[in-house]
């Protein structure tokens, strides 16, 4: 402890001289926190279908990746589910990619998705409410996300659009589902079979729920053991397949991880340089020391804990400033995630970090000797 409170009021009485260290590691934490939340944010897209309804099982075709693209499978497979005894309801659904044509006769890809529309829909998600679902029954009408209206080259409510030759009419808009793979477009089973093209028996999943939630494990399990040509998911299990997926395919895991690897980098070379420094600023007062008997270990543990302090004020800096440019990024549209568990990790790692570089600057304690002195 007597380490850590001298280390402190060393740092403070010499402010100036580590300031630029704290600074690198508060850089560093915050690249570090930014970039993996919007690593995670960026592919909540794949799974918002499955995150935002009501359904706990998932079954469709045979080897499925992502929710938003399965082999068709047959109506005829609600049964396969609903005779489950923990389940409690069981229910198609339609989920397809297709092309949206635009006004001026451009394309544009759209995801035709198609649920159940009476309050207890396992498919439709919460943002479609009681009014908004009331007027998807009418034939041809769609709801969309207000950020895609410009993507479709709609303006708002009542526009009118086309979907594989089929008109559609913006009956209401939703907020949130922002896509790069594509605009979500909202609709009845009924439209949707009419937009995408399935047979009219086929169906892109069935949905389920059980009496007791925790059952839906038990139950997925033995629908993969009885019916081995077709996917059982639990909701978070597909959910995070889709994310991993779309995160592999697109290999935009590996360039933001390279970005966040460079700001730590920085952030160390900045702070083992300024230990560096400050260590060689005080050589003098290090070559007193070890004049009156003092063990180069001791030098050494007063660096560490310099190190130590460092990189607490930096993620102390880092995390205000990291919840403030998430805050600022969703005005952008730009989705950062930052749960518990990440913002632990990123001050572990900058502990780690802010350690060794410390390990690094002691380097210039092989310099003292009492020579120095006499100089």
């Amino acid at each position: 402890m007597m380490y850590f409170a001298y280390a402190w009021t060393a740092l403070w009485e010499d402010r100036q001289r580590y300031l630029p260290g704290v600074l690198a590691v508060a850089f560093s934490a915050v690249l570090m926190a930014l970039q993996s939340g919007m690593l995670l944010g960026m592919f909540t897209f794949a799974s918002l279908t499955i995150d935002r309804a009501r359904a706990q099982i998932w079954l469709g075709g045979p080897r499925i990746r992502t929710v938003d693209m399965a082999y068709p499978i047959f109506e005829r497979d609600l049964t396969r589910l609903a005779s489950q005894p923990e389940v409690e309801r069981a229910e198609v659904y339609l989920q397809q990619h297709d092309l949206w044509v635009r006004p001026d006769g451009s394309i544009e890809l759209c995801l035709v998705v198609g649920a159940r529309l009476d309050d207890q829909s396992l498919g439709a998600v919460r943002e479609l409410t009681p009014d908004l679902r009331l007027l998807l029954e009418e034939k041809g009408a769609i709801v969309v996300d207000e950020s895609d209206l410009e993507r479709l080259g709609i303006h708002g409510l009542g526009d009118v659009g086309e979907i594989s030759g089929h008109r559609v009419k913006v009956v209401g808009l939703t907020h949130g589902f922002r896509s790069p793979a594509g605009a979500h477009v909202f609709c009845s089973i009924e439209t949707a079979r009419q937009l995408t093209d399935l047979q009219l028996n086929q169906i892109s999943y069935v949905l389920g729920r059980c009496r007791v939630p925790e059952d839906a494990q038990a139950v997925v399990e033995r629908l993969r053991a009885s019916y081995p040509n077709l996917s059982a998911f639990t909701a978070p299990e597909l959910s995070q397949r889709s994310r991993l997926y779309w995160l592999t395919k697109t290999k935009a895991g590996v360039a933001l991880g390279y970005a966040a690897l460079l700001g730590l980098l920085v952030g160390a070379i900045v702070t083992s340089q300024t230990l560096y420094a400050a260590t060689i600023a005080q050589l003098r007062q290090y070559a007193v020391l070890w004049a009156l008997g003092i063990p180069v270990r001791r030098m050494a543990a007063l660096v560490l804990a310099e190190a130590f302090w460092m990189g607490m004020a930096g993620v102390a800096l880092a995390f205000p400033a990291t919840l403030a440019l998430a805050k600022g990024a969703e005005l952008l549209s730009v989705i950062i995630l930052l749960p518990i568990w990440l913002l632990a990790a990123t001050a572990a790692v900058t502990m780690v970090m802010a350690l060794g570089s410390g390990f690094a600057a002691l380097r210039s304690l092989r310099r003292i000797e009492p020579a120095i002195l006499l100089r």
